[in-house]
């Protein structure tokens, strides 16, 4: 039956009370959060516990024993200075969680069903609710309906989901990449941020002359967040870009001696680099260079450094005077390359810089390279062990002739493999084997957020499924049919040029978060009927992820603005995907189970309710360290989900999607460009010549470090 607006309002509550506790029974989430209101308690920790807390309880409705006074708490806690943002956003929240929730229970499909059959299982419960794993399901079927029916159904999901990514194999690509470094561009993302609290200077092994700039810029506000940054100064053995550099010239040396490639041949690698603080612009290409020249050489890898000083110089030395030469119907060029062009900003502006430029080297500096290839710095070849378990080295995963084919996939439809992706092990997990998933299925009881949201049952179902396939263990063959892949990794994927220029997808700068997963999106429901784009699976190209071996002070410091950016990330890709469709069920039965958790038809919900759960986690273990996490989480997470939400609201929900498009238009003119100048070369025009002299002289400059080679 469907229900009233007010009645809505009261299932609402029943369900937010179920899953926090109404102060006579627990709730699912596995929190006393009556335990953590305490007013009374006024010291600098207990008060945001406390303004959570309120937020919580005032969420359960007026049946909540604490429901009077926690609704005049936030409303005296208003007053402070010290918190009324924390307050406001709380208090704002609580209206417009409940419109949003209205919304979605009248207008989303099987809504009515998902919450009816909730109650119904709430109303046969008198006990606690917290072991309750039906209830658990109900509640994920209602906020996270990808995590739900999977833990006791794994096999079958995995089946599922595997005939679901077949593709049935029309045709090999006939020209694949036969040599890697001749063919293949390789491309990785430094992200610099500033030196730990509290360190000199002149302690950290820098250039005397970065000093002054430092000074300045450790006052700046951040700007943006990774999710581990390199530390400026930090030492050399726990310095991200050096090791994932000095491990891929390894990788390349270990390919030399099998005799894979020639002992003349380099590696083409270009590096973007990207900051944290605005001030740290200046210094980011000293700094690296500096790092590098103490690397003593990386032996055959020819890399190129891009900041935002190189972008803009490829920008307004060759891309806008093109556009003005050859296109004189653009009268904003300038502009509209400077919005995508670069590589500062948000995670997907580098990501897709990183695709781009490669078909800019293809059309000005060489015209045999036919692929590119993203690795991240934290991530390694493990050559022996490939060879030993695949019976390939990396390069020769490279030269499939599945990456390019084209065939059909398991809904009839025609798919152009344009794409490829492997996989990741922990480097802790590689002795075990190499197809050891790096993400296991959680076990209950689930507390916190993932009593609402937990990510990791849809993740592991995707690794298991899609990452972990092999193609001599079953009927997926890897020669007449292959597993299309939507779970990607940051690194560890390529594109074909060909397929690059041809559907020229990107993700958009407004991509906080999984920039990697966002790439395909904006290619992924090709409009003119032809083959649509899509990652090939290439089983056992597998690298070894060494984060947690070396970087684990950095991902200690990153480790509150990454949780922060998975809440932004729902509210992004959920926005995002009603820009690319008015039916967000047909993008999610596309990108499911993984990618498709965060496109939700209640993300400020759940961005809500992850944010003050997790808090709450924090503050119930009662330990001062987790405390001061509770804290600095709603200090950080409220500004900036806020801005976040302001940001996809914009404009009455248009502003995104007219940012979307301006940024379509800025790409297709990119890649115009290119075919314009591609084919004035070919005829000779000086004008196009002289472009690409400016362009070569660009990329020289760009070149930081030509490893020698032994």
């Amino acid at each position: 039956m469907v229900l009233s607006s007010d009645n809505i309002k009261t299932a609402y509550h029943d369900i937010l009370s179920c899953l926090i506790g109404n102060g006579s029974k627990d709730g699912i989430c596995g929190i006393n959060i009556v335990e953590q209101f305490q007013p009374e308690d006024n010291c600098r920790v207990a008060v945001p516990r406390n303004i959570n807390a309120a937020f919580l309880i005032s969420l359960s409705g007026d049946k909540h024993s604490r429901y009077t006074a926690a609704v005049e708490y936030l409303e005296e806690m208003e007053n402070d200075p010290l918190w009324t943002n924390l307050v406001i956003f709380y208090r704002e929240g609580l209206d417009f969680l409940l419109k949003e929730f209205q919304d979605f229970y009248s207008n989303s499909n099987n809504s009515v069903e998902r919450v009816d059959e909730l109650r119904g299982e709430l109303a046969q419960q008198e006990e606690s609710l917290s072991f309750s794993q039906t209830i658990q399901e109900g509640v994920w079927k209602l906020f996270h309906p990808e995590a739900s029916n999977v833990l006791s159904n794994k096999e079958s999901q995995t089946k599922i989901l595997r005939s679901t990514r077949k593709v049935e194999i029309t045709n090999l690509n006939s020209k694949p990449v036969k040599n890697v470094p001749q063919e293949v561009v390789f491309t990785a993302n430094a992200l610099l941020t500033i030196p730990p609290a509290g360190k000199r200077f002149d302690e950290l092994g820098i250039k005397p002359s970065l000093w002054n700039a430092l000074e300045e810029v450790v006052h700046e506000d951040q700007a943006f967040w990774y999710d581990h940054p390199v530390q400026i100064g930090v030492e050399p053995d726990r310095n991200e870009i050096l090791y994932g550099l000095h491990h891929l010239s390894e990788s390349f040396l270990y390919e030399k001696k099998l005799k894979n490639v020639s002992e003349e041949d380099e590696l083409t690698v270009i590096l973007s680099a990207s900051v944290t603080h605005e001030g740290l612009q200046g210094i980011v290409k000293e700094y690296t260079e500096y790092e590098l020249e103490k690397a003593h050489g990386l032996p055959g890898l020819k890399v190129y450094l891009f900041t935002e000083a190189e972008t803009a110089g490829l920008i307004h030395e060759v891309l806008v005077p093109a556009a003005n030469r050859y296109f004189s119907n653009i009268k904003d060029a300038s502009a509209l390359l400077r919005e995508v062009v670069g590589v500062n900003g948000k995670y997907g502006r580098h990501y897709s810089f990183l695709k781009a430029i490669t078909a800019f080297w293809q059309v000005f500096v060489d015209p045999d390279k036919k692929a590119t290839f993203k690795i991240d710095l934290d991530q390694v070849f493990p050559q022996e062990k490939l060879l030993e378990e695949t019976g390939k080295t990396a390069f020769q995963h490279l030269m499939s002739p599945l990456w390019g084919a084209e065939g059909i996939d398991s809904e009839g439809h025609p798919v152009y493999l344009g794409m490829l992706a492997g996989a990741l092990v922990n480097e802790k997990d590689i002795d075990i084997s190499l197809f050891t998933p790096d993400v296991t299925y959680p076990s209950p009881p689930f507390r916190g957020e993932d009593s609402v949201f937990c990510s990791r049952i849809p993740q592991a179902l995707s690794t298991v499924s899609e990452m972990m396939t092999r193609y001599d263990k079953g009927d997926i063959d890897g020669n007449n049919s292959c597993i299309s892949r939507i779970h990607v990794t940051g690194g560890t994927n390529g594109i074909l040029i060909e397929a690059l220029r041809k559907y020229r997808p990107f993700t958009p700068v407004f991509i906080g978060r999984a920039e990697d997963q966002a790439y395909l999106l904006s290619a992924l429901l090709p409009g003119d009927g032809g083959p649509a784009l899509r990652y090939l699976h290439k089983d056992g190209l597998i690298m070894r992820h060494d984060k947690h071996a070396f970087a684990e002070e950095a991902i200690k410091a990153a480790a509150i603005g990454k949780i922060v950016g998975d809440y932004e990330r729902i509210l992004f890709f959920s926005n995002y995907a009603r820009i690319l469709s008015s039916d967000i069920d047909d993008i999610k039965s596309i990108i499911g189970p993984f990618t498709g958790s965060f496109v939700s038809p209640l993300p400020q919900n759940l961005a809500y309710l992850r944010l003050s759960l997790k808090a709450a986690e924090f503050f119930d273990t009662k330990e001062e360290e987790s405390e001061y996490k509770g804290f600095a989480l709603l200090e950080t997470g409220p500004r900036r989900l806020l801005a976040s939400i302001r940001e996809v609201s914009m404009g009455d929900g248009n502003g995104l999607k007219e940012r979307y498009e301006r940024e379509k238009k800025a790409w297709a003119l990119y890649y115009d460009i290119l075919d314009k100048i591609e084919s004035a070369l070919r005829k000779g025009d000086p004008f196009a010549i002289e472009l690409q002299e400016r362009a070569n002289r660009l990329v020289s400059n760009a070149s930081v470090i030509t490893g020698e080679n032994p």
